[in-house]
């Protein structure tokens, strides 16, 4: 898709603020600081529209991105940050499992891993979380710029291999700087949001 249009419409944290126009929704999940800000930007078109950071759990809401008036990109708060009070992050659970779980807007979600590293726990939780609860899911290797290209492959194998239900489908090795990977994920994106 190519974007003109982008509008970030609200930053929510319950139910009753999310956006009422219907138009479907693609969330982005992943540990602080994995690259979804940077996912979205690259999706979009724009350098910094979405706001990176060097200090993760930055983003505490979740925040709708309007595009070209027919979808959202959802930026869900990152996971797997320590700093953050034992009781904030229980909020922010409680936050991000109802959207997940009870949005029917959502059409697909994509999980963003980090391809220097294998999957962590908390990466394999969050994957299980969406197959239970039967959301479409493409998972996106960040970061791949930094790995060697000799080395492509085997990151995505060990990746896949970790989870029963993912396969090459449903993968993508995903770079901000070079831009592989965003055709891909657009492609699944329109797939998701033109279902039904």
């Amino acid at each position: 898709m190519k974007v003109h249009n982008v509008e970030l419409t609200i930053s929510a944290v319950k139910p009753e603020q999310y956006p009422n126009n219907g138009f479907p929704e693609i969330a982005l999940v992943g540990r602080s600081n994995v690259g979804k800000s940077s996912l979205i930007n690259t999706l979009i078109d724009r350098r910094s529209y979405a706001r990176t950071s060097g200090q993760p759990g930055k983003t505490q809401t979740l925040n709708f991105y309007k595009v070209e008036e027919k979808m959202y990109l959802v930026d869900v708060p990152g996971y797997g940050y320590a700093k953050v009070s034992k009781k904030e992050r229980e909020k922010w659970g409680r936050m991000i499992e109802t959207y997940l779980t009870q949005r029917p807007n959502l059409k697909g979600v994509i999980s963003l891993i980090d391809a220097r590293h294998e999957p962590t726990e908390l990466d394999l939780q969050m994957l299980e979380f969406l197959h239970y609860y039967q959301l479409p899911v493409l998972a996106v290797g960040t970061k791949i710029d930094k790995v060697p290209r000799s080395k492509w492959n085997k990151v995505a194998s060990n990746a896949l291999r970790k989870t029963d239900f993912l396969n090459s489908d449903n993968y993508v090795l995903f770079s901000a700087v070079s831009k592989i990977g965003k055709d891909s994920v657009w492609d699944w994106i329109d797939q998701m949001i033109e279902k039904d």
